[in-house]
């Protein structure tokens, strides 16, 4: 059940009809089946008008890919088709192999001329970087430092073969005294996979008692690196320290730096690299650079660019999204339901990075869409009886069940009966094997976890915080989402035979409820039991600090899920899977981050800074 208030404050006073979206030369198909053979027939049509323009246009996907056959950079294709570079570790080492997503890439989706101001500045910036790359020693401070730019300004995907050498080399500074290069080292290669234990690591940088020696307290990069590392514990015991040695040590100092300084720390304090959102640290992260007397502008401009490109693509699937939703009418039909189209949105614009996954956002996108109209169907809308009814449809998967309905269920049906379908067929066609059984499956238990919440709440019953937090990873509509995305990327039906939640998902669909019901709990107007963990747990303990031991689960759902993410254990996930839990986890912060006046200042400063 999501607690998210029906009566939510708007985002931002946001006219979608003012992002502009190129004319079609040709209707759109209306299923994802027609796809494939249109997006065809529009690359023959304007197979000469791309050529004669791939030097121009250089912000497009096709001529991003002709520009990186243009320079020669060995690892700008692959990445194209790759944004999330997560690798995770096989034995002693890394997987190294590349997971590469069908190109369903949206077609006509070609910016206009006049949307390539810095075309030039991306061309120059590719070259500039990439003979950084090459000249300094491989295995060198600066070359770390270099890559930590890069992955920073969210730029590192066009690079990646000459950052793998780097992080490769970093095995040479692993052991270091001084701090910066033994924990910036230490990142790196956890980051790519490598078995890197921090206990080991930062053993050197303790005195007898196992704290943290105060000859670094003084040591400005190197605690902002130490801080950074910490967010990535497995578990490890000097990682507890070092975020409390580093945040208690840089909090002191911002009194004493100067101003853009003292903001930058403070922003990573409050922001912590690892447990954010990339592309909206990167903003800061340029800004700051933008600050320094010595400047790479290269680099920059290369960051401005890709942000930019970035910025249209989604301005335009936005568009769509928007078209679907209100061609769909549900926001009409079911008014006390939530009608929240960008919000939902951002979900998949957060998770799926990289223009080869255009397609995938949008089709996520309506997942998301249907799993909230539905939870609200359920917790508002419906009698107990018209549930029932809901509920088996779902399990008869019959499109002609749909008429047996209520009304406002009869639509919602057909739209996530087809909407499943589609992708079914989709992933069948792209990768050969129909996923229908388990997609469908994943909605029966979604609507049996309903089901059970309400029994719950109808009859004033207390589940115990474990299962009521076990029902809620299903409620959370996470392990459903993520079920479509497994098949979306070509994972085979054998690695989910079993239908079980991957242990990677219910930890972030664990991270997600929590949070959720710490940041809206408060707000529900709801007879007897408000349905959230934090009045479960008070109930089972009456002088317990719910919010408290909320924080630390979330804590522990985090080291949980950096060991599902880069441990060797899982080296079967496609780095784009690993890419996208991550992601998911990251927004979960920014969609509940309520203040006191419950809005959510991170999520419309997210919306205003990246899609607006």
């Amino acid at each position: 059940m999501d607690r998210s208030k029906l009566q939510s404050t708007p985002l931002l006073p946001i006219n979608l009809e003012d992002i502009h979206t190129p004319n079609h030369p040709s209707q759109e198909p209306n299923t994802l089946a027609e796809w494939p053979s249109y997006t065809s027939s529009l690359q023959a049509k304007y197979s000469r008008e791309f050529i004669s323009q791939v030097h121009t246009y250089s912000y497009s996907i096709k001529q991003l890919m002709a520009t990186a056959r243009l320079f020669s950079f060995s690892s700008i294709d692959k990445q194209l088709l790759h944004s999330a570079s997560l690798a995770v570790a096989g034995n002693g080492g890394r997987n190294r192999a590349f997971f590469r997503p069908s190109s369903v890439i949206c077609p006509g989706r070609e910016p206009a001329s006049h949307e390539l101001s810095h075309d030039l500045d991306f061309h120059e910036g590719l070259s500039n970087v990439q003979a950084l790359l090459r000249q300094q020693p491989k295995s060198s401070r600066g070359m770390m430092t270099t890559v930590d730019h890069l992955k920073r300004l969210c730029i590192d995907h066009y690079f990646q073969d000459e950052i793998d050498n780097v992080v490769d080399s970093c095995v040479n500074f692993i052991h270091s005294d001084d701090l910066l290069e033994a924990t910036l080292s230490m990142r790196l290669l956890r980051e790519a996979g490598y078995c890197v234990s921090a206990d080991e690591v930062l053993q050197k940088f303790v005195n007898g008692n196992g704290d943290f020696n105060l000859s670094h307290s003084k040591d400005i990069r190197g605690l902002m690196s130490l801080q950074d590392m910490s967010h990535l514990n497995m578990g490890e015991s000097l990682l507890y320290k070092a975020k409390d040695f580093s945040s208690k040590h840089l909090r002191f100092a911002t009194k004493y730096m100067e101003p853009n300084l003292a903001s930058y720390v403070t922003q990573s304090l409050d922001h912590p690299y690892h447990v954010s959102l990339m592309r909206y640290k990167a903003r800061h992260h340029l800004t700051y650079l933008q600050s320094l007397p010595t400047r790479n502008i290269a680099m920059e401009n290369m960051a401005l660019a890709e942000f930019h490109v970035n910025k249209v693509q989604h301005q335009r699937e936005m568009q769509e999204v928007k078209r679907w939703w209100m061609s769909l009418g549900l926001a009409q039909e079911i008014p006390a339901a939530r009608d929240q189209i960008l919000k939902w949105y951002m979900w998949p614009m957060t998770i799926l990075e990289g223009f080869s996954f255009s397609r995938y956002r949008i089709e996520i996108t309506k997942i998301i869409s249907l799993i909230y109209i539905v939870d609200d169907i359920f917790d508002i809308v419906a009698t107990q009886e018209e549930l029932s009814l809901f509920n088996e449809a779902i399990k008869r998967w019959d499109l002609a069940v749909a008429d047996s309905l209520p009304g406002y269920m009869t639509s919602c049906y057909k739209a996530l009966y087809t909407i499943t379908n589609d992708i079914a067929d989709m992933v069948r066609k792209e990768h050969g094997s129909n996923p229908i059984y388990h997609l469908k499956k994943s909605w029966e238990k979604l609507f049996d976890g309903f089901m059970i919440e309400g029994r719950w709440l109808s009859s004033n019953q207390v589940p115990t915080s474990e299962d009521y937090l076990r029902n809620g990873v299903v409620t959370s509509g996470a392990p459903l989402v993520f079920l479509h995305l497994f098949f979306m990327l070509g994972h085979d039906l054998n690695e989910a035979g079993n239908d079980h939640i991957p242990r990677v998902v219910s930890c972030l669909a664990k991270i997600m409820r929590l949070r959720d019901d710490m940041g809206s709990a408060k707000d529900e107007a709801q007879e007897g039991i408000d349905g959230s963990y934090k009045e479960v747990y008070l109930r089972e303990n009456p002088h317990g600090d719910a919010e408290e031991h909320m924080m630390g689960m979330i804590a522990g759902g985090w080291e949980d899920l950096n060991r599902e993410c880069f441990s060797r254990t899982n080296s079967s996930m496609s780095p784009s899977f690993v890419g996208a839990s991550l992601n998911f986890a990251r927004m979960v912060g920014v969609m509940y981050g309520y203040n006191n006046d419950q809005r959510l200042p991170a999520l419309e400063d997210y919306t205003r800074m990246l899609l607006l």
